[in-house]
C-alpha cells in the first residue's frame, strides 16, 4: 500500500511528508541526500541549448537552475560549478537584455544568491584542492567576469558582482597561493557615493547604548543571518549597500554575522572599505567563528591564529567582536581557544578586538571566565550571544533568565539576543491568524518561522501564542508604537541583556524607523508585570524541554 500511496499523493502533501521524515534526525537526513546524489550522479541533468533556455515561449531556464539546486543542497557543490559557468555563458551567448525590476534580472539575481549557496557548501565539504576544482573555478569566475563585463558594455543592471565576490573569496580560500587578478568590483571606490553620508546615532537622548568591552554600540544591531539562504529572497550588491547606508545613517553602527552566514563578511567588509575614514571608525562588525564538528587539525595557537586572520580576511580588516561557538563540551579545546583568543585581541587588536561567546550555557560560560581569569589574570569576554531559531531570548523562550543572566552578570558579560521576534512570528500579521501549516507552500515560511512553531508549541499553543501578541498589541497601542517594539523592548529590559540582534533582509526589505521607536519606548510597571505573568511562569516549561541556552546545538 505504501507504493500506491506515494504514486498518488499530490506534490505538496509529499514534500511534507519528506520534510517530517528528514526532521526525525542525522540518520534519515543522510539517507535522503544520499538517494538523491546517487540519482544525480546516474542521471545528470542535462546542458540545454541557451537557445531554449532563454527561449521567448517556453523557457527552460528555471527548470535547469532548479536542477543545478538540487545539486550542490544535496553536497554536491563541486558537480554543479560546470552548470553555473554554462548558464552565465549562456547568457552572453544569447545576447540578452534585462531592465531593472524585469523577470530576466529577477532570475540572475536568484542565480547569483544560487552561487554565494553553493560556494558556502563547498568549503564546508572541505574539499581536496585539486587541479580539477581550481578549473572549474577558474571557468566559473570567467563566465561571471564575462556577463559582468557584458552589463556594463550594454549599460544594463549588474546583478553579477556578489557571486563574483563570493567565488573570488572562495578561490582565494582553497587556493591561497595562486596568482589571482584583483577584479575591479573590489578595488573600485564607493567613497564618493557615501561623501555625505551621516550617521544620527547619538543626536537625540533617547538613543541607547550599551558597552562591549572597548566598544559602545546601539542596543539594536543589525543582523545578516538571513543572507545565509535565499529563502528569504536576494538582492544585488546595490542594493545591499544601499540598505548597509540607511541603518549607518540611522544610528545603527553594529551589524552581526558569522562564518557561515553565506557571504555576509563579504558583503559587510566591501561595504565598510567604501565609507569615508570617519565613519568606516564608527561602524562595528561582529562576525563569528563557529566550530559545529571535531576538527582535523591540531588545536594549537597558530591555529586560532590563523581562524582569526580568515575572519579577518574576509572582513577586509578588523574585527570589532569575534564570537565563538563550540560543538560538544565534553571536548575541551574550547577552553585553550578562548585564551588564546583573548590573547590576541591584546596582541593583534589591528585583528580583533574584543572576544565573545555564542550559544554557551550558564555552567560553560561560568567555566570558560574561570579558565581565561586563571590563565591571563581577567575575564577577557565580553558577551555570550545566544541566537539563532531555538535558542532565543524572547517573550517565548525565557531560558536566560533561569541561569544565564546571573552569571553574566558576576562576569560582566552582555547577553546579545537572536530571535527575539520568533522570525517576524511575533508581529501584527500573525495577530488573528490561524496556526500556520508548518509546510504550506502558499505561506512560504522561512526556515526560521518552521523552527519557531516548534518552539511556540513548547512554550504553549497557538492560542496561547494568540493571547500574548493580544496583549502586545494592547501595550502597543497604548504607547503609540508597533507590536513589535513592545516586544523588543521587553527583552532589553530583561537582566543582563545589552543588545538585541534585529533580523535585516539586505536589499529585500526593511524595517529602520519602526525598529528605532523601541529607544523612546518606556514599558510602565503595569505593561511589565501583564507580559511577566504570562511570559515567565512559561520559562521553566521550555527550559525543562530543552535544556538551557544552546543546548539543542549539541
Amino acid at each position: 500500500m505504501d507504493d500506491v500511496l506515494i504514486a498518488q499523493l499530490p506534490p505538496l502533501i509529499l514534500r511534507s511528508a519528506l520534510r517530517a521524515l528528514v526532521s526525525q534526525g542525522k540518520t534519515s537526513q543522510a539517507i535522503f541526500v544520499d538517494h538523491v546524489q546517487r540519482r544525480l550522479k546516474a542521471s545528470p541533468p542535462s546542458f540545454i541549448p541557451s537557445t531554449e533556455l532563454f527561449d521567448s515561449k517556453a523557457p527552460k531556464a528555471h527548470e535547469f537552475l532548479a536542477s543545478v539546486r538540487c545539486m550542490f543542497s544535496s553536497k554536491m557543490a563541486i558537480e554543479s560549478l560546470p552548470y553555473f559557468s554554462y548558464f552565465f555563458t549562456c547568457i552572453t551567448q544569447a545576447c540578452l537584455l534585462w531592465t531593472t525590476d524585469s523577470e530576466l534580472e529577477a532570475m540572475f539575481i536568484r542565480a547569483c544568491g544560487d552561487v554565494v549557496q553553493a560556494m558556502q557548501a563547498l568549503k564546508e565539504s572541505r574539499p581536496s584542492k585539486t587541479g580539477d576544482l581550481r578549473s572549474k573555478l577558474v571557468d566559473l569566475q570567467q563566465a561571471l567576469f564575462t556577463c559582468d563585463t557584458y552589463s556594463l558594455e550594454q549599460k544594463l543592471t549588474r546583478p553579477f558582482i556578489r557571486a563574483r565576490v563570493q567565488v573570488d573569496d572562495a578561490y582565494s580560500w582553497l587556493f591561497p597561493d595562486s596568482a589571482l587578478h584583483i577584479p575591479e568590483h573590489q578595488v573600485e571606490s564607493r567613497i564618493s557615493e557615501w561623501a555625505s553620508l551621516r550617521t544620527n546615532a547619538g543626536s537625540t537622548a533617547t538613543f541607547l547604548h550599551t558597552s562591549l568591552g572597548t566598544l559602545l554600540v546601539p542596543r539594536l544591531l543589525n543582523g545578516l543571518w538571513q543572507l545565509s539562504s535565499p529563502a528569504w529572497g536576494s538582492a544585488t550588491s546595490k542594493e545591499q549597500n544601499a540598505a548597509l547606508g540607511r541603518l549607518v545613517e540611522a544610528g545603527l553602527l553594529a551589524t552581526d554575522m558569522a562564518d557561515h552566514y553565506g557571504d555576509a563578511e563579504l558583503v559587510y567588509g566591501l561595504f565598510r572599505a567604501s565609507l569615508p575614514p570617519a565613519i568606516a571608525g564608527t561602524v562595528v562588525a561582529a562576525t563569528k567563528w563557529c566550530v559545529f564538528r571535531q576538527l582535523e587539525v591540531e588545536v594549537s595557537a597558530q591555529f586560532v591564529m590563523e581562524a582569526v586572520k580568515e575572519r579577518s580576511r574576509r572582513l577586509g580588516g578588523r574585527i570589532e567582536l569575534l564570537q565563538f561557538h563550540w560543538y560538544d563540551y565534553s571536548n575541551k579545546n574550547y577552553l585553550f581557544i578562548l585564551s588564546e583568543l583573548v590573547k590576541i585581541s591584546r596582541s593583534h587588536p589591528e585583528l580583533v578586538l574584543n572576544i565573545g561567546l555564542c550559544n554557551f550555557d550558564a555552567i560553560h560560560t561560568e567555566e570558560a571566565c574561570l579558565h581565561i581569569l586563571s590563565e591571563i589574570g581577567e575575564v577577557g569576554l565580553v558577551s555570550n550571544q545566544v541566537q539563532a531559531s531555538l535558542a532565543t531570548y524572547s517573550l517565548v523562550d525565557s531560558r536566560p533568565s533561569i541561569k544565564l543572566a546571573d552569571v553574566c552578570n558576576k562576569y560582566r558579560l552582555k547577553i546579545l539576543t537572536y530571535g527575539s521576534l520568533c522570525g517576524g512570528l511575533i508581529s501584527e500579521k500573525w495577530f488573528g491568524a490561524e496556526a500556520p501549516d508548518i509546510y504550506s507552500e502558499a505561506l512560504q515560511l522561512t526556515p526560521s518561522q518552521r523552527k519557531y512553531l516548534d518552539m511556540i508549541m513548547t512554550w504553549g499553543s497557538w492560542n496561547h501564542f494568540q493571547n500574548l501578541l493580544r496583549r502586545l498589541k494592547c501595550i502597543a497601542d497604548k504607547h503609540h508604537v508597533d507590536l513589535t517594539n513592545v516586544a523588543t523592548r521587553w527583552v532589553l529590559d530583561r537582566p543582563a541583556v545589552g543588545a538585541v540582534i534585529v533580523g535585516t533582509r539586505l536589499g529585500v526589505s526593511e524595517h529602520v524607523e519602526s525598529n528605532l521607536k523601541v529607544f523612546s519606548l518606556k514599558l510602565d510597571e503595569n505593561d511589565m508585570n501583564s507580559l511577566n505573568e504570562m511570559v515567565l511562569k512559561r520559562a521553566s516549561r521550555v527550559y525543562e524541554t530543552l535544556g538551557d541556552c544552546g543546548n539543542e546545538y549539541r
